[in-house]
């Protein structure tokens, strides 16, 4: 079970003290059970967000506790995606507490909206280019989930179904539209995935771009 101090909204209230959030904003937990309290501080933080995108009509926001047992000291996993205009960002991190995982995904996903903030200045007219090195380079992250100690219980863990490994569980469908091959290993960081399946502009195929090791990438297209 994780537990969180509910004192934590008052000690935020001067840093949340800003408007709620015209992007709607969607939490939900994988047998987690979420309280009212948690999705309020939710939105009012990601409201900050808007300033980097204001195409941005929705944020996803998933919570799940994580089965490793190896590693109980960060089993509790939050999800954030931005939905917009522009390429899907996400940002995501594990913590001991849903509060401090939550702060550190807000880092993460606010480090790639200003990137790609960045990007389209230079897209409409700003003298200084930034290579897909620059573009994509990893901010070092704040230690954000050191800086909550929950003491009381909030989000709470609820009894998992039984679980055989090996098994599929999760399908995600996604639009696919055709873009070059640069623009499919930019919106790769800006999901922080290891892979991207697009349709490629060029050849019109299938294709999937992959992080290999150190800075390099691998491209596949389907014959």
């Amino acid at each position: 079970m994780d537990s969180v101090n509910t004192g934590q909204l008052l000690a935020d209230e001067d840093d949340l003290a800003e408007s709620e959030a015209n992007a709607e904003v969607q939490v939900c937990g994988r047998n987690v059970e979420i309280p009212d309290h948690y999705r309020v501080y939710v939105a009012q933080k990601l409201a900050r967000l808007e300033r980097f995108d204001r195409s941005i009509y929705r944020f996803d926001v998933e919570l799940e506790h994580e089965r490793n047992r190896r590693q109980r000291k960060n089993c509790q996993h939050v999800e954030i995606t931005a939905r917009g205009r522009g390429p899907v960002v996400r940002g995501e991190a594990c913590a001991d507490s849903f509060y401090g995982a939550f702060e550190a995904a807000v880092h993460k996903l606010e480090n790639r909206l200003r990137r790609t903030k960045d990007r389209r200045k230079v897209h409409y007219g700003d003298k200084t280019p930034v290579s897909l090195h620059e573009a994509t380079a990893v901010t070092p992250l704040i230690d954000a989930a050191a800086a909550f100690k929950p003491e009381q219980s909030a989000v709470q863990e609820v009894a998992l179904d039984d679980h055989e490994p090996g098994r599929i569980v999760r399908t995600k469908e996604h639009p696919a539209r055709p873009m070059t091959v640069d623009d499919a290993l930019y919106e790769m960081e800006l999901v922080g995935h290891d892979f991207f399946l697009f349709q490629d502009k060029e050849s019109d195929r299938p294709s999937v771009v992959y992080r290999r090791h150190a800075y390099d990438y691998g491209l596949i297209r389907l014959g």
